[in-house]
């Protein structure tokens, strides 16, 4: 699949790590730009985080893409695949299925950036062929610093358009700002951990710490 046209807008929402938050800030982000919702495989699942950025966004259903795979075990993609005796397939992990041109497609990564997909692939390398701006999703806790700096320097190797950095947890501001110093890299916000986490307390988070106007086309 080859990067998307001018009237194709893709957001990828990448990960410093598993568990970071960013099935949660995917929601929010496609909520906000009224878009879609594609994440290409599902590692483990009780429920699955489509469901998850459904019932958060409250995006309609034909608008939350179905994965090319979902497996079973919580581990990398290829590591899972071969617990099911199956091996991924490139060609159908760089297909990014078909969303309207006024709708931006909203694709979610599946742990961090190296994990691997297959036997010779990596996550990073299918972000080129998905196109489309990188949302880098870091958590607030300890170790976030290391892992968000590495994780930006991975991207930059490969010439991939770096959008920001979204942080998810509690206000940290001295590790935000080396982040942002050390990275060189935009702060696009911060979504707190919510109390309650539903549709309108995640859209008010959103609204309140983000600029929706930075990630339009």
């Amino acid at each position: 699949m080859t990067a998307p046209t001018n009237a194709q807008h893709r957001i990828i929402v990448a990960g410093t790590d598993t568990d970071v938050g960013k099935t949660v800030f995917a929601a929010a982000l496609s909520c906000a730009l009224d878009g879609c919702y594609w994440k290409p495989v599902q590692a483990g699942f009780d429920g699955s985080d489509a469901e998850t950025v459904r019932r958060l966004s409250g995006l309609p259903s034909d608008r939350i893409l179905a994965e090319a795979y979902k497996l079973r075990l919580p581990a990398a993609p290829a590591i899972a695949a071969e617990a099911e005796g199956l091996a991924l397939d490139p060609r159908r992990l760089r297909h990014v299925p078909a969303v309207p041109a006024e709708r931006t497609l909203v694709i979610e990564t599946a742990g961090g950036l190296l994990v691997p997909m297959a036997a010779d692939v990596l996550q990073i390398d299918l972000l080129s062929a998905w196109g489309g701006d990188i949302v880098l999703v870091a958590r607030t806790a300890l170790g976030t610093i290391n892992h968000t700096l590495l994780s930006l320097e991975a991207l930059r190797a490969r010439g991939l358009p770096i959008l920001g950095v979204a942080f998810v947890g509690e206000a940290e501001p001295d590790a935000e700002a080396s982040i942002v110093a050390h990275g060189h890299v935009e702060r696009l916000g911060r979504l707190p951990r919510l109390p309650r986490l539903d549709q309108a307390t995640l859209a008010a988070a959103f609204t309140a710490n983000f600029d929706v106007e930075e990630f339009a086309p």
